[in-house]
């Protein structure tokens, strides 16, 4: 074992990696791109290790690019709020913790097994805090449960994770005689897992889960708004009460009055029907009127919203301080022209605390005032070299949400699910001519496509695949393989368990995609000296590498939510284990009934 230089280098280089990444000396994307230089400068001195540019070919892959397209579609379902029409039914107003637990696993499960669960966790964060909040119910009681729906989603399609479609790419570049793998080829494996893992979610893991505040809500802005909403013609929200419509217990707003046709209606109760055209008066911080400016039905009660020059797609969120050389204090938003002074409608209005009991366009302005607006791209740059605001700042990911491209959005959605589903296209071609659709019908621009892309995912997916190919070509995949099976012999469910368990360990420990590609061809190595079909051993790294919920750092979903969970390590030890060994019985019963060993 270990014969030659190369195998103890390469073991070496992977065992420092391993320890570097368990320890947080870096980022995972920087110690594994270091990893592959070491690797690199190595091959130029053997004909055994990869040569730098096979080492780098990991980043050209399709699965990377799959996965790359994928963040693509799911930025245009958010940006056109179709994320929240597909789950804000179902997540409707639970009055105990069982309740709100159910509604939110069950659609999230659903919904990530055809979006990568990454993307699905970043875009739902946001609305199940603020959810549960609404709700009454901690939101350590349902984000661990939301990281952990989206996981055992993303098991049950080949496109519900990176990692299944980065493993799926490798076993087909193996060479092995296997079918290549269908959407919903894994679902024999997930479906079961998945449904197990949320049964235990709703009973002993929802028990386990700690009653804890979350560690961002110390930091909450404390700046309180006036804005001042109308209820559209044609709303959703017309003819529903304040409780139906579930505006009584928003986060950090409240809703303090209705003026309707110029009546004023004081301390809104619960009961009161909205009609089109309230006009509908909230203060609070800003968080939250941002999500109220997003929510459908509703827009600004002000007029020059639409009258902002250049495309509606492109606006912009942005926070400014009226400073004493505005050339607009002391007079009214509207009587200094206020949109027509810097193409930008005001949306909400700050005064130390202070309630404004004037309609928006008659606010007298004054110096220090935070004013909210929608702007045209650029207004943050042109006004910091200008006197007229003390500090500008743009709302990162905040851009008004764009609900009459949501249909659009959800049609092409629904077309590369169906394209990948009956093996149409491949899902590459799927997924790019999907980001193709999402930007052509103006669901997403071009600027959100590109702030869509997690740079740290897909560097680690190409990083692990060169240094996958390492493993396997310096002979280490082949001598690990052969331990494996000197301790479990020649059977090849002993194998498979000994392949789930390193896959699972190293997941926990590192990151999922990185776990997957290392382990891989160690998977195949082992197969091939059995003689056995690779595909069963394949599936297995994929449950195994999404099977990590056992720490936070294993799976990147894990990791979104422990801060605003406010998680600590044990947590997600207490709750995990008994998850990871549920998900190890069902995929060591039903793989190799699934996917036979000898096909």
């Amino acid at each position: 074992m270990f014969d030659a230089w190369e195998t103890w280098a390469v073991a070496g280089v992977l065992l420092a990696t391993l320890v570097a990444l368990v320890r947080s000396w870096a980022g995972p994307d920087i110690l594994l791109v270091g990893a592959l230089t070491l690797l690199a400068g190595l091959g130029l001195f053997s004909d055994l290790l990869p040569a730098p540019g096979t080492l780098v070919a990991g980043f050209g892959s399709e699965g990377l690019i799959t996965v790359a397209a994928l963040f693509v579609v799911a930025a245009g379902l958010t940006q056109t709020g179709a994320s929240y029409r597909l789950t804000g039914a179902l997540l409707g107003r639970p009055r105990t913790t069982l309740a709100a637990t159910a509604r939110l696993t069950l659609p999230v499960t659903t919904l990530s097994a055809f979006m990568n669960n990454t993307p699905v966790v970043a875009m739902l964060l946001p609305v199940v805090r603020s959810w549960a909040r609404r709700c009454g119910v901690a939101p350590s009681k349902l984000l661990i449960p939301l990281s952990y729906a989206a996981i055992l989603g993303g098991t049950c399609t080949l496109i519900g994770t990176s990692t299944n479609l980065i493993v799926a790419d490798l076993l087909r570049q193996s060479g092995a005689d296997a079918p290549r793998l269908g959407l919903f080829s894994l679902a024999w494996v997930g479906l079961p897992a998945a449904v197990i893992g949320v049964i235990y979610l709703l009973t002993l893991g929802r028990k386990l889960l700690p009653d804890r505040a979350s560690v961002l809500a110390e930091g909450d802005d404390v700046r309180q708004y006036t804005v001042q909403m109308r209820v559209d013609a044609g709303s959703p929200l017309s003819g529903q009460s304040i409780e139906q419509a579930g505006l009584r217990r928003l986060p950090g707003l409240y809703l303090l009055e209705i003026d309707r046709d110029g009546e004023l209606l004081p301390a809104v109760g619960p009961e009161q029907v909205l009609r089109s055209g309230d006009v509908l008066v909230f203060v609070g911080v800003v968080d939250s009127v941002v999500d109220l400016r997003n929510l459908r039905g509703l827009s600004p009660a002000t007029d020059q919203v639409g009258k902002i020059d250049g495309s509606a797609v492109q606006r912009q969120l942005v926070e400014a301080v009226v400073s004493s050389a505005c050339p607009l204090v002391g007079r009214s938003i509207r009587e200094g022209r206020f949109r027509t002074a810097y193409n930008a409608a005001v949306i909400a209005v700050a005064r130390d605390g202070q309630r404004l009991d004037a309609k928006l366009g008659d606010v007298v302005l004054r110096a220090g005032d935070t004013l909210l607006l929608e702007t045209q791209p650029g207004f943050a740059e042109r006004q910091r070299n200008r006197r007229d605001f003390f500090l500008v700042s743009q709302l990162d990911g905040a851009t008004p949400t764009r609900h009459g491209r949501a249909p659009l959005a959800i049609g092409v959605f629904a077309v590369v699910v169906v394209a990948m589903g009956f093996g149409w296209v491949t899902p590459i071609v799927a997924a790019l001519w999907g980001a193709a659709l999402m930007w052509l019908t103006r669901c997403v621009t071009g600027s959100e496509a590109r702030r869509s892309l997690d740079g740290q995912v897909l560097i680690v997916i190409g990083a692990a695949i060169g240094l996958g190919q390492a493993v396997l070509s310096s002979g280490l995949a082949h001598d690990v393989a052969a331990g494996i099976l000197g301790l479990v012999g020649e059977n090849p469910l002993l194998a498979l368990a000994a392949i789930y368990l390193l896959t699972n360990l190293f997941t926990e420990l590192i990151t999922n995609n990185a776990a997957a590609v290392l382990m891989f061809p160690i998977a195949a190595a082992t197969a091939t000296t059995l003689g056995v079909d690779a595909t069963p051993f394949a599936v297995a790294v994929m449950m195994a590498a999404s099977a990590a919920f056992a720490t936070p750092i294993g799976y990147q979903t894990n990791l979104m939510v422990f801060g605003p969970g406010g998680y600590r390590f044990v947590d997600y030890v207490k709750v995990g284990i008994p998850l990871n060994v549920l998900v190890f019985a069902v995929t060591m019963a039903v793989t190799p009934w699934a996917f036979p060993f000898h096909g």
